[in-house]
């Protein structure tokens, strides 16, 4: 049985690397920081992963035929304490690959007291994508980030905390932008501020206590700016895990700066819904995304 199980495991395993076209380490020379995670990284239930020490993308290619030029990074959710690699993650790449457009799906360093780390990797993978733009056949004007749940969290700070590169530095990396051109957001934790934030993402990034001064700096309706990019928000009204309110101070932020933005608010679905399917209407929000990609000129 035990050989049995080792085989199962060796095709599975296989099964899911040669499921990307390629997969990068987001700091191949190591990163300039270290979250403080010593312990084995570990997979379980499927592809959920924590102890999370280095960062890793995984790249979906279109085919050349279908290929719109779009791509868009991914970080899945699971509350700075895991990443739900799975429907928040891989399952979206394979459905945008399958629509023309490039998936990323980011394993960000999870924080374990640093919250700096996760955002790092996030704008070091938008500079890593924009630098492999032509070889990957992707516009580099129409690179996004999607985030699910605390992935959501993770993406709209780097929405929102983005930099155009630094112009002065000898360094052509360096001199590459970080700033997304368009955001995915999935029932987002958006908020730290106590009324209505996520309280397990904030105790997982920033740590336990009212540090509002980093309550403040993380509470990301607070920090949209003309400059956000356009924003889609996907979310349930009976979602009990990140209430909708996250969803619709963002997008009240975003209108009050003139951003392009479209929310959906479907009646059920609850929390982490992803690419899985409910037989409910929340399962149309791929193409709604799809058809919204077209409407701010992301797609022909």
């Amino acid at each position: 049985m035990k050989c049995i199980a080792l085989v199962v495991t060796l095709i599975f395993g296989t099964l899911v690397l040669t499921a990307q076209d390629k997969v990068l380490k987001v700091w191949p020379n190591g990163a300039p920081n270290h979250n403080g995670m010593d312990k084995p990284e570990e997979k379980y239930d499927g592809v959920r992963v924590r102890n999370v020490s280095e960062a890793e993308m995984y790249v979906y290619l279109p085919e050349k035929e279908k290929n719109t030029g779009a791509a868009v990074v991914i970080c899945p959710g699971g509350g700075y304490m895991i990443e739900a690699m799975d429907h928040e993650g891989y399952d979206m790449a394979k459905w945008l690959k399958s629509r023309g457009v490039a998936g990323i799906v980011l394993k960000y360093r999870l924080p374990y007291g640093h919250h700096e780390i996760p955002s790092g990797d996030a704008r070091q993978a938008l500079r890593i994508v924009r630098k492999n733009a032509e070889a990957w056949g992707i516009d580099p004007a129409k690179i996004g980030i999607a985030g699910s749940s605390a992935g959501g969290h993770l993406a709209s700070t780097v929405g929102t905390r983005f930099d155009y590169g630094s112009k002065e530095s000898e360094d052509s990396f360096e001199r590459i932008s970080s700033r997304p051109d368009f955001m995915l957001l999935l029932y987002p934790v958006i908020t730290f501020r106590e009324e209505f934030g996520h309280m397990g993402s904030r105790k997982n990034l920033i740590g336990e206590g009212n540090d509002w001064k980093m309550v403040e700096e993380y509470s990301n309706e607070l920090h949209v700016t003309p400059q956000t990019p356009p924003t889609f928000l996907v979310l349930a009204d009976d979602d009990k895990g990140v209430v909708p309110r996250n969803s619709v101070e963002f997008y009240l932020a975003l209108k009050e700066n003139n951003v392009p933005a479209e929310m959906h608010i479907f009646a059920e679905g609850n929390h982490g819904f992803g690419m899985n399917k409910k037989n409910l209407p929340v399962d149309q929000w791929p193409e709604l995304f799809y058809n919204w990609l077209k409407a701010v000129k992301m797609i022909e």
